[in-house]
């Protein structure tokens, strides 16, 4: 298989060595990137669409002299911001989970600051922007209870009867606080019931494992976990960041990873086809290796390559299909590998009501099951315009 990589402009080029993790032989000497006619606009603008920020200016900082002062004071500037995000957030992180401790309700942070102290070393090398906590669907109210004595309130309110439906077919709740709106987010699902992954919640947390944010030990998602929720996130999103993909570089080098569990969950939620395209693209576009374990996890056919090859050029392209477009539901239904999971996520799909069925029409309550054949027309006629 050819690879497809980000190295006909120089921009991209600086933007892959950034990512590669420093003291690897993978590793494109950026000082000799440098040398060639960078466009330093774009280079931010990419930088920050695509997450890179941080990493950017870290890998920067010993070129400094290359670098046209505005453009690197700029980095400096997006990067202390960034910091001192990270420093607020894990301040409410901590208090969060201090105050749900007291509760006895247990929690999994597992994306954000958590991440990136475990993949990166430090929660400033990767951007900020919100918290993301796993929890059981049964501990949901006593939560969002006890968030409203650290001022935090739910960004969406429903009925009593939306909230029973969103409960079965919803996935997180997010929190709006005084230090920002949509800074917390509660899932106790993975992803929304429609896209037809169904992974008991209670899996992640007997597999929990322990690790560190700002000091502060928390329970998270094991490392075999963590590759499968950040492969299914980046393939809901279609790759549309890069630092969705460097994270699973940074996963694939772990030495003490479990394939074999990876490669059997992989089977059991049926996502080979999605993971395999997780693992190319990090070794495609940053120069991940495949370890050799992590093979039996993976479809060699020629329909996940070609899949694979034609998200990367969508994201070099910018060109990456928005959500709920028919090219965005498209490629979804491509990255699953049989008839009858394309069908089960058509079905959910076409059927499942949520928030912005019930915001579009007010229907009576002896009426709510109507909403179904509202979801239906509404995404008719959304994908009738595209």
């Amino acid at each position: 298989m050819s690879p497809t990589r980000f190295e006909e402009e120089p921009e991209w080029r600086l933007l892959r060595a950034a990512c590669i993790q420093h003291g690897t032989d993978e590793a494109e000497p950026i000082g000799s990137i440098l040398q060639l006619p960078i466009r330093w606009k774009p280079v931010s603008e990419l930088a920050e669409a695509h997450g890179l920020q941080p990493l950017l200016h870290r890998a920067l900082v010993p070129f400094q002299k290359c670098i046209p002062p505005q453009e690197f004071d700029l980095l400096t500037s997006r990067q202390r911001a960034n910091l001192h995000k990270a420093m607020m957030l894990s301040r409410e992180l901590i208090q969060i989970l201090d105050l749900l401790d007291t509760e006895r309700i247990e929690v999994l942070p597992y994306k954000g600051l958590v991440l990136a102290e475990a993949l990166y070393g430090d929660m400033a090398l990767r951007q900020s922007g919100d918290m993301d906590l796993l929890i059981r669907s049964e501990d949901l109210s006593r939560a969002r209870d006890a968030l409203r004595g650290l001022s935090y309130s739910r960004h969406l309110r429903f009925t009593q009867r939306q909230e029973q439906a969103y409960l079965r077919v919803g996935y997180e709740h997010t929190f709006d606080s005084p230090m920002g709106k949509n800074l917390l987010e509660l899932q106790w699902r993975i992803q929304p019931r429609f896209y037809a992954v169904d992974w008991e919640v209670e899996d992640l947390f007997q597999r929990a494992v322990t690790a560190s944010v700002a000091g502060r030990a928390v329970k998270t998602a094991s490392n075999e976990d963590l590759f499968l929720i950040l492969s299914l996130h980046a393939a809901k999103h279609l790759w549309g960041k890069l630092i969705w993909i460097c994270d699973i570089a940074r996963l694939m080098t772990d030495k003490d990873i479990d394939w074999s569990q990876i490669a059997m969950c992989a089977r059991d939620l049926r996502i080979r086809r999605l993971l395999t395209c997780n693992v190319l693209l990090a070794n495609q576009l940053l120069d991940a290796a495949i370890p050799r374990e992590a093979e039996q996890c993976l479809l060699n056919d020629k329909p996940t390559i070609d899949l694979t090859q034609q998200v990367a050029r969508l994201l070099y392209c910018g060109q990456v299909p928005e959500v709920e477009s028919f090219a965005y539901f498209r490629t979804t239904v491509q990255l699953r590998e049989n008839l009858i999971d394309r069908v089960r996520l058509l079905t959910r799909l076409a059927f499942t009501p949520g928030p912005g069925e019930w915001a579009a029409v007010r229907l009576p309550e002896p009426l709510f099951p109507l909403y179904h054949l509202v979801r239906l027309s509404r995404l008719a006629a959304r994908l009738g315009r595209t």
